[in-house]
């Protein structure tokens, strides 16, 4: 059994490590421009502030570990596409000759999805969300957010939108290659939207707001997917009338 897994192990390992060389390529060369990076993400928060208020870093080493956390966003943002190539580079072994052949659309949906999910959270999401937690409580006390927190909160956000907007690639790939068909997803509609609610809950400030900016189009994400396995994977209804014969 191990000896079955080692030539696994071996690919997933020489896998992580070409996409942790494009992690740190992306990281090394984001450092050196953290600071328009890091202008860009307070462009949303920096709007509504209330005017006596500013960013502020409450410790010494804050404005350090925030330059790191950006450089190392931002990196990962330009190391995607390879990620997304090692990604199935690692699956490839058990795929037919003709789904190996999906690699470049696999990578440029793949990419462009967490990029439009990132996106929808920057314009939409965030400046709602900030809106109402800074203006929150404001006619009494003074906003100084914190860059460090307002940084790791920031980028868990548009980390959580570009992964959750790859359930339509993660659908065709699955219809493909015949683990999910449109009857399947169906079925599941009903808890998909329990989870929906779920996560938005945990990835979003805690107003109902956001809460629906994410999982609406999550919820029309569903709905797309169910047409793409439609398309591509289509459930067999001679199955069920051998099941009720």
């Amino acid at each position: 059994m191990l000896e079955d897994l080692k030539p696994h192990i071996a690919d997933l390992r020489k896998r992580l490590m070409y996409s942790g060389i494009a992690l740190f390529i992306g990281f090394c060369a984001c450092f050196f421009f953290y600071e328009p990076i890091l202008e860009w993400m307070m462009l949303p928060v920096e709007a509504v502030l209330p005017p006596n208020s500013t960013m502020v870093a409450v410790e010494i080493q804050e404005t350090f570990f925030t330059a790191l956390k950006v450089a190392f966003f931002a990196g990962f943002i330009l190391a995607l596409p390879v990620i997304f190539w090692q990604l199935w580079l690692f699956l490839a072994p058990g795929l037919y000759d003709h789904e190996k052949k999906l690699v470049i659309p696999f990578v440029f949906f793949a990419t462009l999805m967490f990029l439009i999910g990132s996106s929808f959270a920057y314009y939409v999401v965030v400046p709602y969300g900030f809106d109402f937690l800074i203006n929150f409580g404001s006619a009494v006390v003074t906003i100084l957010p914190s860059i460090g927190k307002y940084v790791g909160f920031f980028t868990k956000l548009l980390f959580g939108f570009g992964v959750a907007f790859e359930l339509p690639v993660i659908t065709f790939f699955l219809a493909k290659i015949g683990l999910v068909d449109d009857k399947m997803l169906k079925d599941f509609f009903k808890y998909a939207i329990v989870l929906i609610f779920i996560m938005a809950s945990l990835l979003t400030p805690p107003d109902v707001i956001t809460q629906f900016l994410m999982a609406g189009p999550l919820i029309l994400l569903y709905i797309v997917s169910i047409w793409i396995a439609k398309v591509f994977n289509p459930h067999d209804t001679t199955l069920d009338e051998d099941e009720e014969e």
